[in-house]
């Protein structure tokens, strides 16, 4: 039976009839299991106006009690972690494998928001002036709305939901239209957890959905992830009405392997990094510098450990890739394919011609890599956002850290080397925001913050962490004298000391 999915608004499903609903599709058997509801301008204010009136109550309840219901929301997400993993992988098409890490991640940013009564707390400076104290405090912004992509919907949404409630504000969390069922289910554990109703609302749809929230003068913060085009229009639109705008955009990602690193674990990175998630990821490696004599052996070991990944259905066990989301995303990648050849790329390994384990009806591409890749073929230009690996040579460090810093994009790169003198020259010369060394896909812990540099980043901060707790807070000082009857104030009939 074909599900509907509806939003989630003050606390309840929506029992609405909607002018328009979209097609949500398994991407492994290529059928529809479900209808989403899309917003109007209608649903946009009506759940708005729930936040609006949620957020006063919310403001003004105590840390410890805002804690309280993290720390139970937690407890529910941890004990229905395979229940949201087999959601994610019904219908993004990512191995549960992969989504029992999404989870994972996400879990870390929920725990992270535990601590918030420690992570709020103000400055104070004592006789500032004389009898003058001056101190700071952080308040919330007022209802703020999540925009977030298809690629992780559930680990995405708790990049910035969690920190927005535990910093007292109100959300309207818009998901993928493509995968909308987690963030349902999320909301529903969050009111298990004795989150008020209000305080979360799940808004689905499409532009009409997000250009609702981009311009709603009740709406004070933005946080979207995205593609590059998008994340700009999102940033652009946002500020332009006045709102705070965190706007997390595309990515294009290299790995270098210079010449001393250890190319089994190389080899093994790159197919992890490249095909993980069928290289739906904005930190997915795509490209592979190979510095001076490596790279014919390099490919050849990509090559071979290539073959034996195993390509199927997500919820089959053993399976470590499985479909596109789409078959529209299936069809626009493939056309790289032979967009590459076309303009002289080697193709080494064609993903079209990769064994399915099952059924062969879903939006299915296999694992692909071109060799001797140049900047100037699409192949290199644009974020292809699937499984196709470009490895481009390099005759030196120093080209390959050229090559990075002229790339319009910054979300992520990689050094693979066991020259720590390399890899520090590395971190320190290149122009993106998050490093690994020795690490494909360096994705900070939840402590720290997530965000790129360039064409990666609109806005100047990063999400969730430290970063996360300023973005939906403002800081308000207060510079505070009090008359003492004891020093020439007014007597107030306190005794005096003189």
């Amino acid at each position: 039976m074909v599900a509907r999915i509806s939003h989630w608004i003050d606390g309840n499903p929506w029992a609405g009839e909607p002018a328009r609903r979209g097609d949500v599709w398994n991407p492994a058997t290529g059928e529809v299991s479900g209808h989403v509801d899309f917003a109007s301008r209608a649903e946009v204010d009506e759940a708005v106006a729930a936040a609006a009136r949620a957020l006063p109550k919310w403001r003004n309840t105590s840390l410890a009690a805002r804690s309280k219901v993290l720390f139970a929301f937690r407890e529910l997400l941890n004990q229905h972690k395979d229940e949201l993993a087999a959601l994610v992988t019904a219908e993004h098409g990512k191995v549960l494998d992969d989504a029992a890490g999404e989870v994972g991640r996400a879990l870390e940013n929920v725990e992270f928001a535990c601590g918030v009564p420690a992570l709020l707390k103000g400055g104070f400076s004592e006789n500032a002036s004389t009898r003058v104290d001056v101190y700071s405090m952080r308040q919330p912004l007022g209802v703020v709305a999540v925009i977030s992509p298809f690629n992780f919907p559930a680990m995405v949404p708790l990049w910035f939901v969690p920190n927005a409630i535990a910093c007292g504000n109100t959300v309207v969390l818009k998901p993928s239209e493509k995968d909308p069922s987690a963030a349902n289910f999320i909301a529903g554990l969050w009111k298990r957890a004795g989150l008020p109703d209000g305080v979360l609302n799940v808004l689905h749809g499409d532009k009409v959905a997000v250009d609702g929230l981009l311009t709603h003068p009740d709406v004070r913060g933005i946080s979207f992830v995205g593609s590059t085009p998008i994340a700009r229009y999102v940033y652009e639109t946002g500020t332009s009405n006045g709102k705070r705008v965190q706007a997390l955009g595309g990515a294009k990602n290299h790995m270098v392997v210079l010449p001393d690193a250890d190319l089994d674990l190389a080899a093994d990175a790159a197919v992890s990094a490249g095909f993980g998630s069928a290289g739906e990821r904005c930190m997915a490696v795509s490209v592979v510098v190979a510095v001076g004599p490596v790279g014919d052996e390099l490919v050849e070991r990509i090559t071979s450990r290539m073959a034996a990944l195993r390509v199927g259905d997500g919820s089959r066990p053993g399976s470590e890739m499985g479909p596109l989301v789409t078959a529209a995303h299936r069809d626009k990648v493939t056309s790289y394919l032979d967009a590459g050849l076309s303009e002289g790329a080697k193709l080494v390994v064609d993903g079209r011609g990769h064994e399915i384990d099952g059924g062969t009806a879903g939006f299915w591409l296999g694992p692909t890599l071109f060799d001797h890749v140049r900047q100037d073929m699409s192949l290199y230009r644009d974020e292809i956002f699937g499984p196709v690996l470009s490895v481009v040579r390099a005759d030196s460090y120093e080209e390959a850290v050229q090559l990075i810093n002229a790339n319009p994009y910054g979300n992520g790169t990689a050094i693979f080397t066991n020259d720590g003198g390399a890899a520090r020259r590395f971190q320190n010369e290149i122009e993106v925001g998050m490093v690994g060394v020795n690490v494909p896909i360096p994705v900070p812990v939840g402590y720290y913050s997530f965000g790129g540099w360039k064409d990666s980043l609109f806005g100047d901060t990063h999400a969730y962490g430290p970063d996360g707790l300023h973005f939906f807070t403002r800081t308000k000082v207060v510079t505070s004298r009090w008359l003492d009857p004891s020093h020439g104030g007014v007597n107030l009939g306190f005794p005096r000391n003189d």
